[in-house]
């Protein structure tokens, strides 16, 4: 039997510190947290996900997790995503810069525009109906700027343009493992 040159380079990835699966939301997030504050003190940190997506909130959470644990510790975090990193996943993945990302075969990540569903009642003096369209509005606006965050932390240093992005994300834009590590995405397929 012989042995997988990605198994030679990437040894780490065999052995995750932290596995991550199902809907992201708080419940991952508490384990993520235990899982890390279990994995060895030493080394790269090691962290794979296989999600359909979840709150994207929570996702950022886990991300600045990662990036307080690189900028404090010095740390290197690995990200392993397999088999499904849609939505919620790839925001949690932008947390990674490229060299630290791997996928294995088969996997496909999915990256959409954030949705919203809201019913807005509009009942009372003119002025409270006027401030609560503007609130509204703030919260999609900033919401919007917090994708954007995302998609720009999701391209740097890939080949995929920003814009490209922005304009495949409303019809929600699947890419098969290869291709994200031909675009650049991550480092390797394993």
């Amino acid at each position: 039997m012989t042995t997988s040159p990605h198994a030679t380079h990437y040894p780490l990835l065999a052995a995750p510190h932290v596995k991550l699966s199902g809907t992201v939301d708080y419940a991952m997030y508490a384990s993520f947290c235990e899982q890390i504050a279990k994995a060895p003190a030493d080394g790269p940190l090691v962290v794979t996900i296989c999600t359909l997506g979840g709150d994207p909130e929570v996702a950022r959470l886990m991300g600045d997790e990662i990036r307080l644990l690189r900028d404090y510790t010095g740390r290197d975090a690995l990200f392993l995503g397999k088999v499904a990193v849609y939505s919620a996943g790839s925001t949690f993945m932008a947390a990674f810069p490229v060299d630290k990302r791997f996928l294995t075969k088969g996997t496909r990540i999915m990256i959409h525009e954030r949705n919203i569903s809201k019913q807005i009642d509009l009942s009372g003096p003119l002025k409270t109906c006027t401030a609560t369209l503007k609130a509204s509005l703030h919260e999609i606006e900033h919401s919007i700027q917090i994708e954007e965050e995302g998609f720009q932390a999701l391209v740097r240093g890939s080949k995929v343009d920003f814009d490209e992005l922005v304009r495949r994300a409303p019809e929600n834009w699947y890419i098969e493992a290869e291709e994200a590590r031909d675009l650049g995405l991550v480092l390797d397929v394993i």
